[in-house]
């Protein structure tokens, strides 16, 4: 019975985003940009993303970017090629202008190129640039990650860069990243604008996860993905999910995040229409505290690898590729 109430609760938890009977679900349709958007949901389908920030990068308390170098992305990409044969960045400076040369040499079949602040112009077109020497590698663009959610952006200004960048690169695929409720509560305006979503969905911050079971919580990610294909008719890439594998006294452990990745693989499996990504590829310990001024030891081990590249337990559980073969 403890089962089914948990479920249940999963289940009503998820707002709804459904549009209204008579409106539409919204997404950006041009003809400009379909054949980019067809080589993505073809990613989508046949290969298998990870969110991947290089770890050489580092940022200080003070905000001090030390950059990544192009030897320590390709020993990082190395690694994970072995299960992974897409990306998912954060950043297009800072060291990681490198990583689409690198993945192009290792084989990777697609990535979406992150922009952490778009409204830098010099970040948006290292981005570009890689759109314009890696067309069939860069399958999209992201403009921001959770610009709106952490009133970093307003939408009004983050339309109007992303409209700008389709006039430049009308053949590329363009988004930005907000937290699944985001678009609901206050950024729903910018769903007509994006070629596709790139959505983070983590049931982790939710008041029932410590006392539910694994199916549950995987469970509650699909929901979220079926509740937004009522407000959106585009592709959906869930870009951050998972369960940090410490701190043991918070309640994440190696064997939970593993446990959590085999039941959303088993169901929510891949079609061009919506899959997810791993997150993250490395630890990083400098993210503890690079989002409030109180410490939150969990955000420094995302990762499916430590950051000195050693494998955890869930590693074990994803199925290695073979060099040149898709996954299923």
């Amino acid at each position: 019975m403890r089962a089914i109430v948990l479920a249940l609760a999963a289940l009503l938890c998820v707002p709804c985003f459904a549009a209204t009977p008579a409106a539409a679900a919204a997404c950006r349709e041009s003809p400009v940009t379909a054949p980019a958007l067809a080589r993505l949901r073809a990613a989508l389908a046949h290969a298998r993303f990870v969110a991947y920030e290089p770890t050489g990068l580092t940022v200080s308390g003070e905000g001090r970017i030390s950059p990544a170098s192009e030897a320590s992305i390709r020993g990082d990409l190395a690694v994970l090629r072995k299960h992974f044969d897409a990306l998912v960045t954060y950043d297009a400076i800072h060291g990681a202008e490198n990583i689409p040369a690198v993945a192009a040499s290792l084989g990777y079949q697609a990535v979406i190129v992150g922009v952490w602040n778009p409204l830098v112009a010099g970040e948006v077109e290292a981005a570009s640039d890689a759109a314009r020497r890696y067309p069939h590698l860069v399958a999209g663009i992201a403009l921001g990650n959770e610009l709106i959610f952490t009133h970093r952006a307003e939408v009004p200004a983050l339309v109007r860069t992303i409209a700008q960048l389709h006039e430049r690169l009308p053949k590329v695929p363009l988004t930005t990243t907000e937290p699944f409720h985001t678009y609901r509560e206050s950024a729903g305006g910018l769903l007509p604008e994006l070629d596709f979503l790139l959505v983070n969905v983590h049931p982790i911050f939710q008041p029932w996860f410590r006392e539910a079971p694994d199916s549950t919580r995987a469970q509650f990610v699909v929901n979220v993905v079926t509740e937004l294909n009522g407000s959106y008719c585009g592709p959906i890439l869930v870009k951050e999910t998972g369960v940090p594998s410490a701190p043991a006294g918070a309640g994440f452990t190696e064997e939970r995040q593993a446990s959590f990745y085999l039941e959303l693989a088993r169901r929510f499996p891949s079609s061009p229409e919506r899959a997810f990504a791993y997150f993250a590829a490395f630890d990083a310990p400098w993210r503890e505290s690079d989002a409030s001024t109180v410490p939150h030891p969990e955000e420094a081990h995302w990762g499916l690898y430590t950051v000195a590249r050693r494998a955890k337990s869930v590693v074990g559980t994803i199925p290695t590729l073979s060099a040149g073969r898709v996954p299923p």
